[in-house]
């Protein structure tokens, strides 16, 4: 491996729900405030602005500071200035792509949830804990808690048949903003968002991604994906219209479709556990789909793989290569992100790929694009201690933010071996008091079959208080879970000033 640059830890929190577990000094702290962790951060159009989603169905909007890379002696501490709660998990978040920290009316957000339309939101909704604060603890009088007041618009996605929700898989909302993209089970819908006061809005054009009845009837032969539709990602245009749409699904299916004709065919499809099983990686379905800068390329990026895929779609989506070194085989979600640097044009083209790994890890591929194979990572650091959910690189390329949070089931062997000791204590005891029992109650023989009627009954309740004891679920506990920001280049601070990424001891040192 390379040199790694200096990278500096700018902020950091540990908190994923903003405010929202410290609603008041006597409430109960729920199962939520004892798991919940990160799972994926994004930047905002204007890179002024961090969204967060977290396990409790929480997303946090972080502003960041003007004076972020200034000298100080400490990591600034980032603070949640909006959170949003959800009634259920969200699948897919998707922030306005022209937002503006100066424009209030473009501070909003998509969200899509497994049973509910798609909602517009605003991203700077009060804190969830305002009802519950008092002047007397430190807190000012402010506006209802979020969960209470109504989204700005929503979105049906429902299956016409039976008028039920279809679960959204995966959301995009690409520039110029008018649209967004929405992806469920065997089909893609397109929406239309700038028409005003449309409270229910139906999906402008639907893609079917599987033959329908009709053509199979026919004989038509349909090319598509198969599956729940998890990752969608438009290719970057130099004239601002989006390109071709690159559609994944959780059964390893890729297809390339066509919205700039407005017609929507399907271009391209293709498979991907082959490529996968050559390139020895592994992988346990899509869950991004990410185009290079340039967008030439586009990257696979699967649960439970060691590494990534990287098709040429000039040349009918060949495979060029394979991104390996990527501790990831998890089926816990970890976002990449791409970038497209002055070092990499300098030294011919190409350009980077960042991923996290499940021991906290962050690599770093670049060139990706000149070489065919297997591609080694060029550098990496240690950013967390725990699977990197996320990680988001600044538009400049000067900072980027990395999330990480996992969750470790505690092992109940040691609890089931006490049961089982009390269990046999306990048995004991009732042999003994059973034969004392029975002692006493040698000359009469009513006691002793009252007794034994007795001992009976309770050895029939015991067995099944015992099994409800021993199976009772304990809740999971948090390894790790933080959100952090690093500069990447020159050192702000200096290293004296500011803590510097561990780099390792056999592949960054100067």
């Amino acid at each position: 491996m390379e040199a790694a640059p200096p990278l500096t830890l700018l902020a950091s929190t540990s908190n994923p729900d903003g405010s929202s577990p410290h609603r008041s000094k006597d409430r109960r702290p729920d199962l939520h405030d004892q798991v919940s962790f990160f799972r994926s951060v994004q930047w905002s159009a204007d890179g002024s602005t961090l969204f967060t989603t977290s396990s409790s169905n929480r997303i946090c909007s972080f502003v960041l500071s003007a004076d972020l890379l200034e000298p100080r002696q400490e990591p600034t501490p980032l603070n949640a200035l909006g959170t949003l709660i959800l009634s259920e998990a969200t699948s897919a978040v998707s922030p306005c792509p022209y937002f503006s920290i100066q424009y209030p009316n473009t501070q909003v957000l998509l969200t899509g949830c497994a049973d509910q339309p798609i909602q517009l939101h605003h991203a700077f909704s009060p804190s969830p804990e305002s009802e519950d604060e008092s002047v007397g603890d430190g807190g000012a009088m402010s506006l209802p808690p979020p969960h209470r007041s109504p989204p700005i618009a929503s979105y049906r996605l429902i299956k016409q048949e039976t008028e039920a929700y279809m679960p959204v898989s995966s959301l995009i909302w690409p520039a110029p903003g008018t649209h967004f993209i929405a992806g469920t089970l065997n089909r893609i819908a397109l929406y239309d968002i700038s028409r005003p006061g449309v409270v229910h809005s139906e999906p402008i054009m639907t893609i079917r991604t599987i033959p329908s009845r009709k053509d199979i009837d026919n004989g038509v032969k349909v090319t598509g994906l198969r599956g729940h539709v998890s990752a969608l990602a438009v290719q970057p245009d130099v004239s601002g219209i989006a390109g071709m749409l690159a559609a994944g699904t959780r059964i390893r299916d890729v297809g390339l479709y066509d919205l700039k004709g407005g017609t929507g065919c399907c271009l391209n499809s293709w498979n991907v556990e082959r490529d996968a099983a050559k390139s020895k990686i592994g992988g346990l379905g899509i869950m991004q789909t990410i185009w290079s800068p340039c967008g030439r390329y586009l990257a696979i990026n699967e649960r439970k793989s060691s590494g990534l895929l990287v098709y040429d779609v000039r040349s009918t989506s060949r495979l060029l290569a394979h991104l390996t070194g990527r501790n990831g085989e998890t089926p816990q979600r970890m976002s990449c992100d791409v970038f497209q640097s002055s070092k990499a044009e300098a030294n011919g083209g190409g350009f980077e790929l960042w991923a996290g790994t499940m021991d906290g890890t962050v690599v770093v591929w670049e060139g990706v694009g000149r070489r065919e194979g297997a591609v080694k990572p060029s550098w990496d650091w240690k950013a967390h201690g725990s699977s990197v959910g996320g990680a988001a690189l600044h538009s400049a390329g000067s900072v980027v933010a990395t999330c990480s949070g996992s969750l470790v089931y505690v092992d109940d062997e040691s609890s089931d071996e006490s049961d089982s000791s009390d269990e046999s204590d306990g048995s004991d005891s009732d042999d003994s008091s059973e034969s004392d029992s029975s002692g006493e109650s040698d000359s009469s023989g009513e006691s002793h079959m009252s007794v034994e009627t007795g001992s009976a009954s309770n050895r029939a309740q015991r067995p099944r208080q015992r099994q409800h004891k021993r199976f009772v679920p304990k809740p999971p506990a948090m390894v790790e879970t933080s959100l952090k920001l690093w500069s990447v280049g020159a050192n702000p601070a200096g290293p004296s000033h500011a803590e510097t990424a561990d780099h390792g001891d056999n592949s960054h040192q100067q």
